[in-house]
């Protein structure tokens, strides 16, 4: 199937200071896409994938698994690392679960990790019944598109296929006996009015990674998509002073040659 328009992958050749940013479940890389410009515009080195499954239709989905997933943003981890002085990954709602077991996985490969409203778990009455449910319906209503700013739209599937909703489930179980694994600084937005993932998620994230560099951020105005919200300028510039903080000589370099 082809991509939808706006749902490409991403990806920029810049400075020795590497990103990788991760969309979410059943989005697409437009919803980062404005991050991962911002700091293309910034001389950094990007690269924004497109996760197996998504960015087309929902029976593509149907049909992947979160070792899919998670393979493909570990080749980009592994192509950065070979190609910048200092990598650093982003992620927003299953994709700050994806950038937190590349973390674990991968140490001190990773200089820092940026999560924006992480999952961690799979809520609701009806987790519980995905091993049976998925068998017997193919779909449920969509979590796309939670946004408070007015005209502001995310590209992603207005159904969740429920194979790929237990395997997420799976997913971040695994995620979560990861965390304490995790020791890489930290930087944390979250927004406490989220119809997707509640903020009880970063909070159990926070609790059991074992990074000591940690900062939290509340993101007031936004809902669940907040890199397309009203405090995605924030999280641009928190995360590109984070990168600054942690490789200042770097940052500078790539900001001279991008400018």
């Amino acid at each position: 199937m082809p991509v939808l328009p706006g749902a490409e992958p991403y990806r920029h050749e810049g400075g020795e200071v590497g990103v990788l940013l991760c969309h979410g479940f059943t989005g697409s890389p437009q919803s980062l896409r404005p991050w991962a410009e911002f700091l293309a515009e910034r001389g950094l080195t990007v690269s924004l994938p497109l996760l197996p499954g998504h960015g087309t239709r929902w029976q593509d989905m149907q049909v992947t698994n979160w070792q899919d997933w998670y393979a493909e943003v570990d080749r980009e981890l592994r192509s950065l690392v070979a190609r910048c002085r200092h990598v650093f990954v982003f992620g927003l709602s299953m994709g700050g679960a994806l950038a937190l077991r590349l973390a674990a996985r991968h140490g001190d490969a990773i200089k820092g990790i940026t999560l924006v409203n992480p999952a961690n778990k799979v809520h609701g009455l009806a987790a519980h019944a995905l091993p049976v449910v998925r068998h017997l319906v193919p779909t449920t209503r969509g979590v796309a598109n939670d946004i408070a700013k007015e005209g502001a739209t995310e590209l992603g599937y207005d159904r969740v296929p429920l194979h790929a909703a237990y395997a997420l489930r799976q997913f971040l179980r695994v995620v979560d006996a990861d965390l304490p694994q995790v020791t890489q600084p930290l930087l944390l937005l979250h927004s406490p009015q989220d119809h997707v993932v509640p903020p009880a998620d970063s909070a159990r994230v926070l609790s059991r990674v074992s990074s000591t560099d940690v900062r939290e951020i509340l993101l007031e105005q936004s809902y669940h998509v907040a890199t397309l919200d009203h405090d995605a300028g924030r999280i641009f510039e928190e995360s590109y002073a984070f990168i600054g903080r942690l490789a200042p000589s770097a940052v500078e370099k790539g900001s001279t040659a991008g400018g």
